[in-house]
């Protein structure tokens, strides 16, 4: 039997990936991250919420090392991130040590929430921009 956190992630991710994803990504005020694809290549878009301090961008991810776009980090963290309609470069870190609940508390509280519902494993990610 799967356990609860497997299907939850099956669940979520289907959605994310077929219906909340590619709705988001057209929204212009809608915070990006472009990562290369680890097998592909190719450009990897995925909607994401966050804050920029300073010249870093914060965010958590809801699965963790489970993420595509983690696992895409993790095979090259030179990324992209849209702020504001507006492209930056940067380098994206994986922070497992960061407590990820409490960096929630400092992040946008309506994208914060949603991470805290659907999330089983999260993960804080740094990226310092160019």
């Amino acid at each position: 039997m799967p356990k609860k956190d497997d299907v939850q992630h099956r669940l979520v991710t289907t959605f994310q990936r077929l219906v909340g994803n590619p709705l988001l990504r057209r929204l212009p005020s809608q915070q990006l991250l472009e990562t290369t694809g680890r097998v592909s290549g190719e450009p990897r878009i995925t909607p994401i919420g966050g804050r920029r301090v300073g010249d870093s961008f914060w965010l958590v991810s809801e699965f963790g090392e489970r993420s595509q776009y983690i696992r895409n980090i993790k095979a090259n963290n030179r990324v992209r991130v849209r702020l504001h309609g507006h492209w930056h470069t940067g380098t994206a870190h994986l922070l497992p040590e960061d407590d990820a609940r409490a960096r929630l508390r400092e992040l946008p509280r309506a994208n914060s929430a949603a991470v805290r519902l659907v999330g089983t494993d999260l993960l804080t990610v740094r990226i310092d921009l160019d």
